[in-house]
């Protein structure tokens, strides 16, 4: 528990730095001259850097140790955070979400971090009180960028973020212990033959119907319903509501909050009641119905029960499908796999936000998240066999 607890307050903080930026990103481009489609492109920056470095962050963590990733990871986000500061043009906004990404691929050794430090049966509730900090780190943050952007220009949120990622960097090398023992090199390679992640990759796109391939599909379509479509929110929000970025941090703050709700206060008595099998389905249909809900949104209720139902979903659906990863697939490849994992979210979360701006700039502002909602409701039937995968677990 002391090795998660100073995970937690690494995440905590890092994602308070990580949504100081992302809200106001949509109204930085837009005051440089980007349309819809380019803010896409933007957000997916993110991803296309995270999909490329993530397999090589956890490959690195299994051979190495998790901690010192989780740090460098944190060295990059500073860097990130100080150019989107003082970035006066699309291409230095382009510049700073590509070195985030960088850093952000590291979010697969984080969650390794977190399957090395707990049993199997525990794993899923620990990977949800990990994704209740970082929600609720999700809900400080916005609000947080709002102000300092009113109170101080578009420099200051940047730079609070750059201060914050290498204040908690210092802290994890201080504090943060290494998750698990590790082994020699050549202990290694005669323990367990290494897996690259080409390998890896090709294994889930060439046999979908393994248990692996089956959860890493769904978190893909998932997180780029959700993660993808949702920085383009703010645009759909300024034209029905008239929401501009002085006020748009307010309504991610609740958004985090009701994900806070969800992991630290329901997600375990819903384990206890449904298991992680019924309870993945339950994620996938509360996601889709808020999806829906949003495209339909031209008042502050629809809205409301949107921006409530999609975190529901999505604090339900990602511990799981985590969870029960985290125990089908070896040991000594958690943290590739972890990465292979971010890697094809990342696919997804390039993918959705560029096509969510062009479906936004040619079919309306709702088209896209009425898109998700159906990609979602069509990962259902690969949770079919989820009921024993854990009974598989290690």
């Amino acid at each position: 528990m002391a090795k998660l607890l100073v995970l937690f307050v690494t995440a905590f903080v890092d994602m308070v730095g990580f949504a100081l930026v992302l809200p106001l990103l949509p109204y930085y481009a837009t005051q440089f001259g980007a349309n819809a489609l380019l803010v896409g492109v933007l957000v997916s920056a993110f991803s296309v850097a995270q999909l490329a470095v993530a397999p090589l962050w956890g490959r690195a963590s299994d051979r190495y140790g998790r901690r010192p990733m989780i740090i460098a990871g944190l060295a990059l986000s500073a860097v990130a955070y100080v150019v989107f500061a003082f970035a006066g043009s699309v291409w230095l906004l382009l510049l700073s979400r590509v070195v985030q990404g960088m850093g952000g691929g590291t979010i697969g050794v984080v969650q390794a971090y977190v399957a090395d430090a707990t049993p199997p049966d525990q794993r899923t509730q620990s990977l949800g009180w990990l994704s209740a900090v970082t929600s609720f780190g999700a809900v400080v943050g916005p609000a947080f960028g709002s102000f300092l952007d009113q109170a101080g220009g578009h420099a200051a949120p940047g730079l609070a973020a750059a201060v914050l990622a290498t204040l908690i960097a210092v802290f994890a090398g201080r504090f943060l212990k290494e998750s698990r023992e590790m082994r020699p090199s050549g202990a290694f390679d005669a323990a367990h033959p290494r897996t690259t992640g080409r390998v890896a990759v090709r294994r889930v796109v060439a046999r979908p119907s393994e248990p692996a391939s089956r959860l890493i599909w769904i978190y893909t379509i998932a997180i780029g319903a959700f993660y993808g479509t949702g920085p383009t929110m703010p645009l759909l929000l300024s034209a029905r509501l008239g929401v501009t970025e002085h006020g748009i941090g307010y309504f991610f703050m609740y958004f985090g909050a009701m994900g806070v709700v969800a992991r630290a206060g329901l997600l375990g008595w819903a384990l206890a009641w449904l298991g992680e099998a019924r309870l993945s389905r339950l994620g996938i249909v509360l996601l889709a119905s808020g999806l829906c809900l949003l495209s339909l949104a031209r008042g502050y209720p629809v809205l409301l029960a949107s921006m409530t139902l999609m975190p529901l979903g999505t604090a339900f659906l990602f511990p799981c499908v985590t969870g029960l990863l985290s125990q089908v697939v070896p040991g000594a490849d958690r943290g590739l796999y972890m990465g292979v994992q971010q890697t094809f979210g990342g696919v997804s979360r390039v993918a959705f936000p560029v096509a969510a701006g062009y479906a936004m700039d040619r079919f309306g502002y709702g088209s896209p998240f009425l898109v998700a909602a159906l990609l979602v409701l069509v990962t259902l039937p690969l949770t079919g066999a989820m009921a024993g995968y854990a009974k598989t677990g290690r």
